[in-house]
């Protein structure tokens, strides 16, 4: 089978999308929608995977690029999650996708002292410990003195800082990694559409699901396509699984009813050029609100992320200027080159589909695990979850 993804090949499965019947359709072309895809192929199930823009267009192309465990939920006390995120983070690097995401060494600074050094280097110890279980071979963390740290990062404030402990996690470019999967999914036989909306599901005289009805988008110029923007078909389908993300109560409300209460929790970063801070590793530290990391990534650093509730246009969560000069603000508590908006080049916003929980006091709080719901016969709503977890959502 072919991985091409092309105008052309999108042209060809139009030719034979009306009318069509599969097994599966996955309706989201993120890495959560891509993966079940890939899995359901694999099981030799037909599949067909619809997605209204492109793919990674939302959440899995505005992440923080990282593959992990997600240290701070330690501190929540989620270790199952952390345990099976870092499984899935030793698999990725040993032998799923080594050629994509790779081994990335972390700073946590320490600011005061000798109980700081204690607390950050037992919630490493257990995290490295964890990582063990679950088979992950990546090096374990060690412990700074103040000179080491700056050898390694040597734009930390000496005024600040009384050391680090470094430990390893790992980074991925997502978009290419969600796009490699949807890639790996068609090679197994699975359809990938883009361009496709869904706009209402087909139902049977008992009212179970049974397809959808799509609506596409205007062909390319580059593309064979001879369908109408606007244009619709119908295509049926065993089961329908809505992988949406921040986007999964609109598509359930397609069917009437919604199953679950997702909170979008909006993340933000900046861009900074790779010259303007002079650093070998990642950072990561703490702050009163959620958690700061710098990033190498490319010939640029990433400065995020911001984890606030968002209840705008899910199509566009734009950054505010409150939510740019956070994060200038704690990046400047540790850092001497003194960022400014000046040094900006570019900033981008993703929202993460969280469920929701009324015990939570902010989106800090909420978990970061996965819920699978089906609010109709024939239909599926997976969300939830963290994006180093797809291929486990998918199995479930």
């Amino acid at each position: 089978m072919s991985t091409a993804l092309s105008p052309q090949s999108r042209a060809a499965l139009l030719g034979e999308l009306d009318g069509l019947s599969v097994d599966v359709l996955v309706v989201g072309g993120g890495v959560t929608g891509a993966g079940v895809a890939l899995d359901a192929a694999q099981r030799g199930l037909s599949v067909l995977l619809v997605e209204a823009v492109d793919l990674a267009a939302g959440t899995s192309s505005k992440s923080t690029k990282l593959i992990h465990g997600g240290l701070r939920y330690l501190e929540q006390r989620d270790f199952p999650l952390v345990r099976e995120a870092l499984t899935e983070r030793g698999r990725m690097v040993a032998t799923l996708c080594p050629h994509l995401v790779r081994p990335l060494p972390f700073l946590f600074p320490l600011a005061k002292g000798v109980v700081e050094r204690g607390y950050v280097g037992a919630g490493v110890a257990l995290y490295d410990g964890l990582a063990v279980t679950g088979g992950d071979k990546l090096p374990r963390h060690h412990h700074l003195g103040r000179k080491a740290a700056i050898e390694r990062f040597p734009d930390l404030r000496p005024d600040v800082l009384t050391g680090a402990v470094q430990f390893w996690d790992a980074q991925v470019d997502d978009a290419r990694h969600t796009l490699a999967v949807a890639r790996t999914a068609a090679k197994y036989g699975a359809r990938i559409l883009t361009g496709a909306r869904v706009v209402e599901f087909v139902r049977t005289q008992a009212g179970s699901i049974a397809g959808a009805v799509v609506e596409l988008a205007a062909p390319s110029a580059a593309s064979a396509d001879e369908t109408q923007p606007g244009e619709r078909v119908r295509v049926s389908s065993r089961v329908v699984i809505n992988a949406t993300g921040a986007w999964s109560e609109r598509t359930e409300r397609l069917a009437g009813q919604t199953s679950l209460s997702v909170t979008a929790s909006k993340g933000v970063h900046l861009v900074v050029p790779g010259d303007r801070i002079r650093g070998k590793v990642a950072l990561i530290t703490k702050t009163a609100t959620s958690v700061l990391f710098v990033i190498p990534f490319g010939r640029n650093w990433l400065i995020g992320t911001t984890d606030t509730a968002y209840d705008g246009d899910l199509d566009q969560p734009s950054a505010l200027a409150a939510d740019v000069d956070y994060l200038l603000g704690e990046a400047n508590r540790w850092l001497t080159c003194e960022l400014t908006r000046a040094d900006i080049i570019g900033v981008f916003s993703g929202l993460r589909p969280l469920i929701a929980d009324n015990r939570a006091s902010s989106t800090t709080k909420l978990s970061r695990e996965h819920l699978t719901t089906r609010p109709f016969p024939g239909l599926v709503t997976i969300a939830g979850g963290k994006y180093t977890t797809y291929r486990v959502m998918a199995a479930d």
